[in-house]
C-alpha cells in the first residue's frame, strides 16, 4: 500500500506529491452522536486504504482498488497458491543460491507456485538444470569473486548462451549477465548482453531506487502483466518492487535484449530483459506481491500461468502522476519482545514503554498478537514492507536460536513483500564462549528471510568513532562490512532521537532548529534532536542530524528516523525533524513515530517531500 507519486528529486515542489495521489472522502455522522470520520487515500500497491475511525479503536481496512468483489479475489487467489504448493509439484527448477542475501524469499515463491527446487551445488549441475533461476543481491565485486572460486562463471555463460532451456536472473543476476560494472571499482561480468552497469545519476536524486515503481513494456512478452483498468496505459506494467543503487542503460547494442524500462534519475533504465528462453528482471518478483509470483509463474510455465491478478491501482485513478513514477512506501512494523511468560510477542510502545499501566504501577508486557501471524496479516492488507524490531536483548543465545530466526523463516513463507529485522545486530559472544561479527549475524538473518537489517545503538557509537577519526571509517564496523558484503541497500540504520532545548543554538556543537512545533519547558524556542541508546535510556552528545550524515558516508542505504517524544502519542510524524535529516543526505529516509491516523502518512509526504517512505505500529495493531 504505497502512496504514488512522480517525485524522485529532492526539491520537487509539494504540490506535486499531494494533489493527485492522496484523496481524501471525509463524513461525519453516527447514530449516537459519536463523530465517526471514514477517509479513502489512494494508494499504489494494492488500490484504497479506509479507515472508519471512532478515535478509539483506530481499526484500520485495506481494501483492493475497486470493490470488496476485488478483495475476495485476492482471498481466493491466496487459496489457490496454497492449493498448488500441496499438490503434485509442476516440475522441477534449479537455484543458483551462491550466497547473496535473501534467496529464500525466491526458493518460498517457486514452492508457493507447486515447484520442486533443486539447488545448485556445483558446475556441473548448471549444465544439468532443466530451468534455472538465478537470484542476486549484493556487491557486483563480492559477486563475481564467489562465481569465480566456485567454477561457475563458464558454465553459467554456456547455459545462457545456449539458450533452449529456460533462465531466469533477478537483479543482480540481471546486471551480471551485462559486461560489467562500475561497481566494486569496476569489475569484468559474465559479458553476454553488451553495456556497462553505472551508478545512477541525477540532481539531488535519492539513492538506492528503493520502492514500488512501474515499468513501460517495448514489446509483446507473456512475462510482465500490464495495467488493465485504463487504455492509455497500455504499455505500463503494474507496480514491483526495486531495491539497487547501479542500473543498466539501453543503448544500441542492446536493444534486441531489452523487454522493459524503468524512468527514474537522468534517463530510463533497463528494468527488464528477454531474448528467447532467457530473461531477467531488475525488480524482484518474490517481493513484489502477487503481481511478482505471476511473474515468475509465467516464466516456470512458459507463459501458462492460470493466476489471476487484479490491478494494482483504483481504477478511478487514472492520472500519470499516480500511475508512473516511484510511490511513497507505508510500513508496518511489529515490535517483537518476549513477554513475561517467555513468549514472542508483537507489543506497542508509549514514549518506548511497553507496559500496561494500571493505577501508576507497570503491569504486563502488552501483547497485540503473535509476530508471524500478524506480518501475514499486514502482506494480505496491502503492506508495502513489513519491519520486526526485536527488542528484547537475548544477548547470549546462539546464533542458531536467535528467536528472530524461526520468525523470519516463517513470515518470509506467507509473506511476498520486502522483510526487514532489527534489534541484536552486532559483535557479540554467546554463552558457550563463541563469538559471532556483526557480518555473521546479518548473514544468518537474510539467509534466513531478511532483505535487510536495521542497526541502532551500534550505529551511533560507530558515528562517535568515524568524527573522532576525522571522519574516516576503519573498515570493521557492522555499517560497512555488511554494506560492502551485501550491499548499501541492506543497511539500514535506525536513529532513536529526542528533543534537547537550547536558549542558543550556539551552546551544543550538533546541529539545531529554530521550532514551531513545541517550544522547550521553559520556553526556549531552538532544539537538536539527541540520538540514544539502550532502547532510549542512555542519550549521547551526537544529533541525529550528524549521525545519518555519518552513516551515508560509511555505506548505509537508508534512515530509520524514529522519535521518542512522539513514540506512541497519535499526534503526528515529527515534521522538523524528518525535513532536517531528508534534506542532509540523499538516501531514503524513513519517517517513524507518532501516526494516529492515515491522514497522517499523506501530510508528512506533503510537509517533506525528500521523505520516501512512513513507518507506523499502533495504528495497525
Amino acid at each position: 500500500m504505497m502512496m504514488t507519486t512522480t517525485t524522485t528529486a529532492r526539491t520537487t515542489p509539494t504540490s506535486s506529491t499531494t494533489s493527485s495521489p492522496i484523496v481524501y472522502n471525509s463524513s461525519r455522522s453516527s447514530s449516537n452522536g459519536t463523530a465517526t470520520t471514514t477517509s479513502r487515500v489512494m494508494l499504489g500497491r494494492r488500490g484504497m486504504m479506509t479507515t472508519s475511525d471512532d478515535f478509539n479503536s483506530r481499526r484500520i481496512l485495506f481494501h483492493n482498488s475497486n470493490n470488496n468483489r476485488s478483495s475476495s479475489r485476492n482471498k481466493r487467489k491466496s487459496l489457490t497458491l496454497r492449493a498448488n504448493a500441496a499438490s503434485a509439484s509442476k516440475g522441477e527448477v534449479s537455484l543458483l543460491d551462491y550466497g547473496a542475501g535473501n534467496v529464500r524469499s525466491v526458493r518460498n515463491a517457486m514452492q508457493k507456485l507447486g515447484y520442486t527446487v533443486k539447488d545448485i551445488k556445483s558446475p556441473e549441475d548448471i549444465l544439468a538444470a532443466k530451468k534455472l533461476v538465478f537470484p542476486g543481491v549484493g556487491a557486483y565485486g563480492s559477486a563475481m569473486d564467489i562465481l569465480r572460486e566456485r567454477k561457475l562463471i563458464e558454465p553459467l555463460r554456456e547455459y545462457v548462451l545456449d539458450g533452449t532451456k529456460p533462465f531466469m536472473g533477478v537483479c543482480l543476476g540481471l546486471q551480471l549477465l551485462f559486461d560489467g560494472s562500475e561497481e566494486s571499482g569496476g569489475v569484468e561480468g559474465l559479458g553476454l548482453i553488451p553495456g556497462t552497469v553505472t551508478k545512477f545519476t541525477g540532481d539531488d536524486l535519492i539513492v538506492p531506487h528503493i520502492g514500488w515503481n512501474v515499468n513501460e513494456v517495448k514489446r509483446e512478452s507473456y512475462l510482465i502483466d500490464l495495467q488493465k483498468d485504463d487504455p492509455s496505459s497500455a504499455s505500463v506494467s503494474e507496480r514491483v518492487y526495486f531495491v539497487h543503487s547501479y542500473r543498466a542503460l539501453p543503448n544500441e547494442n542492446n536493444k534486441d535484449w531489452v523487454l522493459s524500462t524503468c524512468d527514474y534519475g537522468s534517463e530510463p533504465f533497463i528494468s527488464a530483459v528477454q531474448k528467447g528462453n532467457v530473461m531477467a528482471t531488475q525488480f524482484h518478483p518474490e517481493k513484489s506481491g502477487f503481481t511478482g509470483l505471476k511473474i515468475f509463474d509465467q516464466f516456470l510455465s512458459g507463459g501458462k500461468s492460470e493466476m489471476e491478478t487484479s490491478s494494482a491501482l483504483p481504477s478511478s485513478a487514472s492520472s500519470d502522476a499516480v500511475r508512473k513514477g516511484l510511490a511513497k512506501r507505508v510500513i508496518a512494523c511489529l515490535d517483537v519482545r518476549s513477554n513475561d511468560a517467555g513468549d514472542l510477542v508483537v507489543t506497542k510502545g508509549d514514549s518506548y514503554d511497553v507496559r500496561e499501566k494500571s493505577e501508576g504501577e507497570s503491569g504486563d508486557v502488552r501483547n497485540l498478537g503473535k509476530p508471524v501471524e500478524l506480518a501475514k496479516k499486514y502482506f494480505d492488507m496491502g503492506a508495502d514492507e513489513v519491519s520486526f524490531l526485536n527488542i528484547t536483548g537475548y544477548r547470549d543465545t546462539p546464533l542458531k536460536d536467535a528467536p528472530m530466526i524461526d520468525v523470519l523463516k516463517l513470515s518470509s513463507e506467507t509473506v511476498f513483500v520486502p522483510l526487514t529485522v532489527g534489534g541484536g545486530i552486532r559483535d557479540f559472544t554467546d554463552s558457550n564462549g563463541k563469538h559471532y561479527s556483526s557480518l555473521e549475524v546479518a548473514s544468518a538473518y537474510f539467509a534466513s528471510g531478511a532483505d535487510k537489517v536495521s542497526i541502532g545503538s551500534d550505529a551511533v557509537e560507530v558515528a562517535e568513532k568515524f568524527y573522532a577519526n576525522n571522519e574516516q571509517g576503519d573498515g570493521t564496523s557492522s555499517i560497512e562490512t555488511i554494506s560492502n558484503r551485501y550491499g548499501s541497500q541492506a543497511v539500514v540504520i535506525s536513529i532513536d532521537p529526542r528533543r534537547k532545548y537550547e536558549t542558543d543554538p550556539k551552546n551544543t556543537k550538533n546541529k539545531c532548529i529554530e521550532t514551531k512545533r513545541k517550544l522547550g519547558p521553559n520556553g526556549e524556542k531552538y532544539c537538536w534532536f539527541q540520538c540514544t541508546i539502550k532502547g532510549g535510556r542512555e542519550g549521547r552528545d551526537i544529533g541525529a542530524y550528524e549521525l545519518a550524515i555519518a552513516m551515508e558516508k560509511l555505506g548505509a542505504g537508508e534512515i530509520l528516523l524514529n522519535c521518542i517524544d512522539e513514540d506512541g502519542q497519535g499526534n503526528g510524524f515529527d515534521h522538523e525533524l524528518v525535513k532536517m535529516v531528508a534534506d542532509a543526505v540523499k538516501i531514503p529516509v524513513i519517517a517513524s513515530s507518532g501516526a494516529g491516523h492515515p491522514r497522517h502518512f499523506s501530510e508528512v509526504f506533503g510537509a517533506v517531500p525528500a521523505c520516501s517512505a512512513a513507518l507506523a505500529a499502533g495504528i495497525f495493531h
